[in-house]
């Protein structure tokens, strides 16, 4: 018997996909427990109405991922540091601060999780710091730390 998986089965397959198990197993496990569904004419077509939903929606977040990078790349944001003497950083720049200046200077959400630091920014200058975005977008935003 072909049936749609509705969830993860291990050692069976992911969600989505259709596999052949034996009638027994289909009739006493997958059907019963909701992990699947018999793979006729009308489960068919909401499979593919569903795949098509799923690839329009990760279509759209590409989309907006890109435009907001573009954003991000045209812009820069300005943040301040106490120094002591010797140019010694009280402190430093993390990537929650970034996203807040983000938000109060570009007017534009971003969560700072997504900002990719590798260590806080203790030193003055400009710096480009990478905001991964989506799994396939990566935007550089220019940072510039000055003296408070």
């Amino acid at each position: 018997m072909k049936v749609i998986l509705l969830q993860d089965v291990k050692s069976l397959g992911k969600k989505g996909e259709i596999v052949n198990v034996n009638d027994g197993y289909a009739r006493n496990f997958i059907l019963p427990k909701k992990l699947g569904v018999e793979a006729n004419g009308k489960n068919l077509n909401d499979l593919k109405l569903q795949k098509d939903n799923q690839a329009k929606i990760a279509k759209e977040h590409l989309e907006a991922a890109k435009e907001l990078a573009a954003k991000l790349q045209a812009g820069k944001i300005e943040l301040a540091i106490k120094m002591g003497e010797g140019g010694k950083a009280f402190g430093s720049v993390t990537g929650k601060e970034i996203a807040a200046a983000v938000k109060e200077q570009m007017d534009l959400e971003i969560d700072k999780k997504k900002v990719q630091l590798k260590d806080a920014i203790k030193t003055l200058g400009t710096h480009s710091v990478p905001v991964k975005l989506h799994p396939e977008v990566t935007a550089e935003l220019k940072v510039i730390v000055s003296e408070e």
